[in-house]
């Protein structure tokens, strides 16, 4: 059974840096799509960035140039580079690993910037 687990978040200062990791296991089928989405209290779960198997990235305008994604197909996994985070980037951010088949997302980790 597939399982998406991330890591990595916690409590920062503005200014500051973390970052995320996320594991698909359970497979060793290779995912078109893996990225991230958050989704802070009262707002809807938005995408913040892509890694397709081709090596294909992309990013939300309100994290391009501070987030970076990075990810090892052998392994399944992705990992988001989060600096000069904002008190407005606090949110649970998610895992999503995807193919046309299939489309399994994580638990959510939490993310909390601080002014």
């Amino acid at each position: 059974q597939v399982q998406v687990v991330e890591s990595g978040g916690g409590l920062v200062q503005a200014g500051g840096s973390l970052r995320l990791s996320c594991v698909a296991s359970g497979t060793t089928f290779r995912f078109n799509f893996m990225g991230w989405y958050r989704q802070s209290p009262g707002k809807q779960r938005e995408w913040v960035a892509t890694s397709l198997s081709d090596g294909f990235t992309n990013y939300a305008d309100s994290v391009k140039g501070r987030f970076t994604i990075s990810r090892d197909n052998a392994k399944n996994t992705v990992s988001l580079q989060m600096n000069s985070l904002k008190p407005e980037d606090t949110a649970v951010y998610y895992c999503r690993a995807r193919s046309p088949a299939y489309d399994y997302w994580g638990q959510g980790t939490q993310v909390t910037v601080s002014s």
